[in-house]
């Protein structure tokens, strides 16, 4: 299938009505969003755990390395950045989708990915530059919490691109149908899941760590 090619309307299973995104369009799909935002419920819970044992022992640094003596905001800006960028660019992809377009639906992705490769790298760097600094899980209980916390958001993060590129893979395969369109769209919505997290992340862990050294 040329998915440079607008998509058809008629081509699609089960067109109930031409206002209905092509994500919601069957009920197996309509079934797998409200799955999903079940799982997502699972997810909360997850980082809410994170959260609450990093600030239960936010002051527990013993005596080793403080992390305002090397947390470095600018990079964290960078990082921040990056994610909520490719926040917005993964919701023009899906824009571009409902429209009809899958090829710049994939640019839009591909753009995403980048950013969110951008952001994985400077976090795999800020964590060598701690560890260099002596700052590892053994150092002390926040330390523990810290990696832990950002680790698992991290891993997240990695396996939401990793999804992405197999969702690219079936679209060029299969074309952009309510399948792949379906999967798309939950794909994206894991992708801001994992933005909002980052905005706690930034408020709570570093902003907050800093007003209260």
């Amino acid at each position: 299938m040329d998915i440079d090619r607008k998509i058809d309307p008629q081509e699609r299973e089960e067109f109930p009505d031409k206002e209905t995104p092509l994500e919601y369009q069957t009920e197996t799909g309509r079934y797998n969003i409200l799955g999903f935002w079940m799982f997502l419920g699972a997810e909360i819970a997850l980082f809410a755990t994170l959260f609450g044992t990093y600030f239960v022992l936010i002051h527990r640094t013993a005596s080793g390395v403080m992390p305002e003596d090397v947390f470095n905001m600018g990079l964290v800006l960078t990082m921040t950045f990056l994610l909520l960028t490719s926040s917005f660019t993964s919701g023009l992809a899906i824009h571009e989708m409902r429209l009809g377009y899958p090829r710049r639906m994939m640019i839009w992705v591909g753009v995403t990915l980048l950013l969110g490769l951008g952001f994985l790298g400077f976090e795999i760097y800020e964590f060598v530059h701690f560890v260099q600094e002596g700052a590892t899980l053994e150092s002390s209980a926040f330390w523990s919490a810290f990696f832990v916390l950002l680790g698992t958001h991290g891993l997240h993060v990695a396996l939401g691109i990793a999804w992405f590129i197999l969702i690219i893979i079936q679209v060029k395969q299969r074309g952009l149908i309510p399948a792949t369109a379906n999967k798309m769209f939950i794909a994206s919505l894991y992708w801001h899941f994992l933005d909002v997290i980052w905005v706690f992340i930034f408020t709570g862990v570093y902003l907050l760590r800093l007003v209260i050294a």
